[in-house]
């Protein structure tokens, strides 16, 4: 099975490669996606429920970031097995940086067995770019998160020199910043159930 596409992400490209590496974050935002950890530099361990037609069930796979080339690019490699059968895939990410707006072009391949090639082609590539599309979508959500949050932090350090600089008593200026970071956006990650929904549609 052949993967392969693009993405655009609302953030600079720094916070996006960030995000990219950060475990936590990924697990956060992959439909299905649960017990991710680091276990040796660029290695890691994960678990992934599906649910490809009729076939369901939870994969545990091994994870390895090669090639990497900061901020830019890397390669990866998965070797996922369980009830539902296995998974051996190889693909690569590369990040254009475009000032405040970050585009990705990724690609892979994946050989798949057990039950869940049963399914057949159609279906499962169906499968794979529902989940990838959710996937990407909701790491976006986090990376604007991220890039607002930095917008912010650099407000209220502006606001504090300018206060300081115009002979400002601390009080005032404790009272200006409290005002610009109490209009900083939040964040919640988005539940499993969300994601599954979202990948349904």
């Amino acid at each position: 099975m052949d993967i392969k596409g693009e993405y655009t992400f609302d953030a600079p490209r720094d916070i996006v490669w960030k995000a990219l590496r950060d475990i936590d974050v990924l697990a956060q935002i992959m439909p299905g996606g649960e017990g991710f950890a680091e276990v040796g530099e660029n290695k890691y361990t994960g678990n992934l429920k599906i649910k490809v037609g009729p076939v369901q069930g939870k994969f545990k796979g091994d994870i390895e970031l090669l090639d990497i080339v900061e901020p830019e690019s890397y390669s990866i490699k998965v070797d996922g097995k369980g009830a539902p059968g296995f998974v051996k895939a190889t693909g690569g990410l590369v990040l254009t940086d475009n000032g405040e707006t970050t585009h990705m072009d990724y690609e892979g391949k994946a050989q798949v067995g057990g039950r869940i090639a049963s399914v057949g082609q159609r279906l499962m590539d169906t499968s794979a770019k529902s989940i990838i599309r959710q996937s990407l979508e909701a790491l976006n959500e986090y990376v604007k998160f991220q890039a607002a949050s930095a917008e912010k932090a650099a407000e209220v350090e502006e606001i504090a020199a300018k206060a300081e600089e115009s002979g400002a008593s601390e009080e005032e200026i404790a009272e200006e910043v409290a005002k610009v970071e109490s209009e900083a956006p939040t964040y919640t990650p988005p539940s499993q159930a969300e994601l599954a929904a979202a990948v349904a549609k």
